[in-house]
């Protein structure tokens, strides 16, 4: 077999394509290097900043601080809401990895019961996961101790050293002052809604209710904020800069924190309200209702027995100053006395023999003076508002019919709300045709005009409603809403949310002004007045107006026996007054469930507040 020829090698061929490869490669080299340095600008010069944002959001933190919130005082300094620092355990929901078992592992450590447990992870499923939320409140510096020596085992959790709300006088004003308490989530949506989310990123409470809950935008100041420098473990270490929060603007009531606290004395175990005004401004000098509660059990959480004890019948939640309604029975005479003499029905001479019942025409049924002998002689106006005659203001009344009634007492605010600064306030009624016709697709009846006509029937009003009338009385006619702040720590006057412009009333003769204010004078100084006993040996001038409201009706025949009904049957203690009598300045509104007369028991309540009242106002006079 014959071996094959080799062939000659061609040399320059080779050359050729290894230059021709080695040409390709370079170009996909240079393409590739093309591509690595267009990469490398767009990273370092066009996504600097991106990249620098990203880079930062791992390194710096920004952490918001809360504002301090403002501070509360009486007319004369006493602080009634402060802060006070207090210990808590809290936890980042979305920093733990398994929030259960964390909890059950810490129980082991603190005592955390497991119906505490249970209470946390239910608030926390209504909360934002990256906000932190309080586990234990007021840990004690034992707990502290202890906690700080097991924290590396509970990442997510930590010790916040906090200002808490704290009401030093307890269950003397709640119900003036309100309280704060937790978030919750319609609050939070509400916020949103407003564009105040971000206000409240290091708050974890709000007003709830009162003067906390009208004035929080007031109180609560603005969020500052820390940016911070933070290590791989989320651990500060340092911080870049700061933006100190704006504290909330302390306000200056105008309630005396003593003479509430006479107003509480007062009261002991009667269920009732006390309302005292400045008669020269509306300012209100004491708003307190009973029974009340401590509205520090709220601020730190609330726990279920310490709530349950509240819902007794007693239902001291509800502050029965502004949202009581009660028949203002015979407190409203004098009211309606002017109005009979603008009408010209009656003058201030007018008699009428009081046999102790008034009938209509044609009539079987009588409407019954509380005297049921009657006053038994002629009497005129001055008369009836002193001795309190029923049979003169159902004549009245009668004549008068209840589209007058009605219109005329509106000027003095009843049927609606009064203009205080705090929301928990109701309207209560002052009936009319329309609306019974409304209420209970019924005609009105005379005789529902004649109930009215003393203040009962369909008629309620709250005591913060009737204090207002009372002094737009005293002052004839000139309305000064009633407040409970005055301005703020800074000076700053308070632009009231209800504080509108009120009109005063004007009579056509304003001489019947004094008729009623001389005859509510005489209620007092006059032996058969029924408040005479009441006031007897007072250093001061004070002019008022008993009053007895039924809660059930008397059926036709029967006597009132108070030991014969139940407790919550019996009439309601009403007195209406103020002093001094030339120069009013101050108005008292007393209302006293289910106790009997106001002669007997509202009178002598008015007087140890107005007591109180004209001796601590000579005490400060003397002092330099």
């Amino acid at each position: 077999m014959f071996k094959g020829r080799q062939a000659i090698r061609d040399h320059s061929a080779e050359a050729n394509l290894f230059a021709r490869r080695a040409f390709v490669a370079f170009f996909f080299v240079l393409i590739l290097i093309a591509v690595l340095f267009a990469n490398i600008y767009r990273l370092q010069i066009i996504s600097h900043t991106s990249y620098q944002t990203r880079s930062n959001d791992n390194r710096i933190k920004l952490v918001p601080i809360a504002p301090n919130r403002g501070l509360i005082y009486d007319r004369y300094g006493t602080i009634l809401a402060e802060n006070k620092p207090v210990f808590n355990l809290e936890v980042i929901p979305e920093e733990v990895e398994d929030i259960p078992a964390a909890l059950a592992k810490l129980s082991k450590v603190l005592p955390i019961s497991e119906s505490e447990q249970e209470k946390f992870l239910a608030e926390i499923k209504q909360q934002r996961r990256f906000k932190s939320q309080v586990l234990k409140a007021r840990l004690t510096e034992e707990e502290v101790a202890i906690f700080s020596v097991h924290q590396h085992n509970f990442p997510g959790f930590s010790i916040e050293a906090r200002l808490a709300r704290h009401y030093p006088f307890g269950d003397t004003l709640t119900h003036a002052l309100g309280y704060v308490a937790k978030l919750n989530k319609k609050e939070l949506n509400q916020l949103t809604q407003d564009g105040q989310e971000t206000n409240y990123r290091a708050t974890r409470d709000i007003g709830k209710l009162g003067l906390e809950k009208y004035y929080e935008s007031v109180l609560h100041g603005t969020v500052g904020s820390q940016e911070v420098e933070i290590n791989n473990r989320g651990r500060i270490i340092r911080t870049l800069s700061s933006t100190a929060p704006v504290p909330g603007q302390d306000l200056v009531l105008t309630l005396d924190v003593g003479l509430q606290q006479i107003a509480q004395h007062v009261l002991k175990d009667h269920r009732g309200a006390i309302v005292v005004l400045d008669a020269k401004d509306g300012g209100i000098l004491a708003l307190y209702s009973n029974p009340s509660y401590d509205p520090n059990l709220f601020v730190h959480g609330i726990s279920g027995p310490d709530y349950r004890a509240l819902l007794n019948p007693n239902r001291p939640l509800i502050n029965r100053a502004t949202q009581g309604v009660y028949a203002p029975a015979s407190t409203v005479k004098p009211h309606l006395a002017i109005l009979g003499l603008e009408e010209k029905l009656i003058t201030d001479k007018t008699t009428i023999y009081d046999p102790g019942f008034f009938e209509l025409p044609n009539v079987d049924h009588r409407w019954r003076d509380w005297k049921r002998s009657g006053h038994g002689k002629a009497v005129d106006v001055y008369q009836a508002i002193e001795e309190s005659c029923d049979t003169f203001f159902y004549g009245i009344g009668y004549k008068l019919g209840i589209t007058k009634i009605s219109n005329f007492m509106a000027q003095f605010g009843f049927g609606e709300l009064s203009g205080i600064d705090i929301h928990e306030e109701s309207n209560a009624v002052l009936p009319s045709k329309e609306w019974k016709e409304s209420k209970f697709k019924e005609s009105w009846w005379p005789g529902d005009t004649i109930s009215v006509a003393i203040g009962q029937g369909y008629w309620t009003a709250t005591p913060i409603q009737i204090a207002n009338s009372v002094n737009i009385l005293a002052n004839k006619g000139i309305h000064y809403p009633p407040h409970l702040v005055s301005l703020t720590k800074q000076g700053e006057e308070i632009t009231l949310v209800n504080n509108d412009e009120k009109p005063p009333v004007v009579l056509e003769d304003p001489a019947h002004w004094q008729v009623a204010l001389d005859a509510m004078h005489n209620t007092v100084f006059k032996t058969t007045g029924t408040a005479h006993k009441a006031f007897l040996g007072a250093d001061y001038d004070p002019a008022g107006k008993t009053g007895t409201a039924q809660v059930i009706s008397i059926a036709q025949g029967e006597r009132y026996d108070a030991d014969s009904i139940k407790e919550k049957q019996r009439d309601n203690a009403m007195y209406i007054g103020f002093a001094p009598f030339n120069d009013p300045k101050i108005i008292v509104t007393v209302t006293v469930e289910n106790t009997g007369g106001g002669s007997s028991i509202g009178a002598p309540i008015a007087r140890q507040i107005m007591d109180y009242y004209f001796s601590a106002q000579q005490s400060r006079a003397k002092k330099p």
